[in-house]
């Protein structure tokens, strides 16, 4: 059977990496090459159980993907910002605060970040996996590349998520299939692909907000899949309490956890702090373009402990953030946080200017200057 011929895409050129010595994390490496073997899984499932009841990231090889595929995905990325009018873009700008969700454009200074500054960051987000995204509305020049965002879409649900969900189902010492049962592409959710643009400030705006472009925060979902990309911005709160570096690794997948596996295993897998702070000096005036997939529980998942099926969170307990009979949705924590970020009134911690919380359902969620 004939190849099919790919449309023709701009390529985009990346910036080149930090000259630096940065304090950079030491992350662990899961190599999904070794899970299609029971013993594989068990060896993977330690190292995947420690990395995220302690540090919550952790780098991806072996996902599936050629160099030169994902190559072309940041090729595609970068349409949205390059080859998209303003005009069309404000047409399938999402109304944010009222709907709680990010399908469609993002665009700049959305964002309070500190002082009166706002973002200078533009996404756009292609659509949650239950639905056809054929059928959505996309920009013109989005739209003969439909076929590969889908097919990316079902890879990182597929091959990345379903996988390291079965290795932190191992952790819990629940039947592999578990917390997979709670993402099913088929069901109601919001996962998504997004891509996503880092626009330079200039230096009045870095001076206002200590050099930092996306406050210290976690993310809402269960798992974030993050295409590692050559310019140092990421920054992950260690366990000490000490900012570092994410280093950048060629064709590798940076793993975090989010709000909602914290929920589900009652604070046994920590959703990670993590910020985007402006690039070393010789990445100075480079935007930082981002490839990203959100997987998130369907969306009537009660997003409380499974303390009840957990013979590991019985014997190490949990910690309860909702009471019993409150424990939100998916639905109603992800629409809550999203329709609130950048947009409520933050307060200081304690008088302490470098954190800032708000009460979300009931539930305290700090940001991190």
């Amino acid at each position: 059977m004939p190849s099919r011929t790919l449309p023709y895409v701009e390529p985009y050129i990346p910036a080149p990496e930090a000259t630096e010595d940065l304090d950079y994390a030491v992350l662990p490496v899961i190599d999904l090459a070794k899970a299609n073997t029971p013993e594989g899984r068990a060896e993977l499932a330690k190292v995947a159980t420690e990395a995220m009841a302690n540090q919550g990231f952790m780098y991806v090889i072996n996902h599936g993907y050629t160099p030169a595929q994902t190559k072309r995905m940041f090729d595609i990325a970068h349409i949205p910002f390059t080859q998209v009018s303003l005009e069309e873009k404000k047409d399938l700008i999402s109304d944010i605060r009222a709907t709680g969700s990010y399908q469609g454009y993002k665009l700049p200074q959305y964002w309070h970040i500190d002082n009166g500054v706002h973002d200078r960051v533009e996404h756009y987000n292609t659509g949650a996996v239950n639905h056809d995204i054929t059928k959505r509305q996309h920009p013109e020049a989005i739209r003969p590349f439909l076929p590969e965002i889908d097919a990316f879409a079902r890879h990182c649900h597929f091959n990345v998520i379903h996988p390291i969900l079965r290795l932190l189902a191992r952790g819990l010492e629940l039947p592999e299939e578990r917390l997979v049962e709670l993402h099913d592409w088929n069901a109601p959710g919001e996962s998504y692909v997004r891509f996503m643009k880092y626009y330079p400030r200039p230096e009045e705006d870095e001076i206002k907000t200590k050099n930092v472009w996306f406050k210290g925060h976690t993310d809402i979902g269960s798992v974030t899949v993050l295409w590692s990309q050559p310019v140092a911005a990421l920054q992950i709160l260690s366990p000490e309490g000490k900012w570092q570096w994410a280093k950048h690794v060629d064709n590798a997948i940076v793993i975090n956890i989010g709000d909602s596996l914290e929920f589900l295993s009652g604070g046994f897998y920590k959703a990670t702090i993590h910020r985007v702070v402006q690039p070393p000096p010789s990445q100075h005036g480079y935007p930082r373009l981002s490839l990203f997939f959100f997987g998130l529980p369907d969306d009537d998942v009660v997003l409380k402990p499974l303390v009840d099926e957990s013979p590991v969170l019985q014997r190490v307990g949990v910690q309860k953030r909702f009471e019993e009979d409150k424990a939100p949705t998916a639905e109603v924590w992800r629409k809550t946080r999203t329709s609130a970020y950048g947009k409520s009134e933050l307060k200081e911690e304690g008088g302490n200017s470098a954190i800032e919380v708000q009460t979300l359902n009931g539930i305290v969620v700090k940001h991190y200057n």
